[in-house]
């Protein structure tokens, strides 16, 4: 009988790119249930969430900066110095709502940061010119 090799992966496996059909229903479904005063479901929510964190990886390719919209996911972006272990020194975090309204361009740079509804620590922890990654037509 053949024995069973054990395979060593050495790098963390690729996550599954959101289709863009998928990830912009998300999003609208999600703004769309902020509109209303509502709550989207988690599973729209996070997929809204990860789906505008996957354009803004794409758009501001790097690894100087993460950004945070705990529990739904994190990205690093933006050329520069790149960061590879321990705590990172350019951070920003925010909640879904936060993240969705500047992902998509409701909610600009400097309004967020003056709100303190956004958390931004380090020198190039900055998403000007980098924010909004998507424009939903209207309605």
């Amino acid at each position: 009988m053949p024995q069973a090799r054990l395979i060593r992966q050495t790098r963390p496996m690729a996550r599954a790119r959101i289709d863009d059909g998928a990830g912009r229903a998300a999003v609208r479904a999600a703004l769309d249930a902020l509109a209303d005063g509502t709550s989207a479901s988690r599973s729209s929510r996070a997929q809204a969430v990860r789906y505008t964190l996957q354009l803004l990886a794409e758009q501001a390719e790097g690894n100087t900066l993460e950004v945070r919209v705990p529990p739904f996911g994190a990205v690093q972006c933006v050329a520069g110095p790149r960061h590879t272990r321990g705590t990172p020194p350019n951070v920003i975090e925010t909640d879904a709502a936060t993240w969705l309204a500047l992902a998509t361009g409701s909610l600009a740079w400097p309004e967020g940061l003056a709100s303190g509804a956004i958390h931004a620590s380090g020198a190039r922890a900055d998403l000007t010119g980098h924010v909004p990654v998507l424009t939903l037509p209207a309605g």
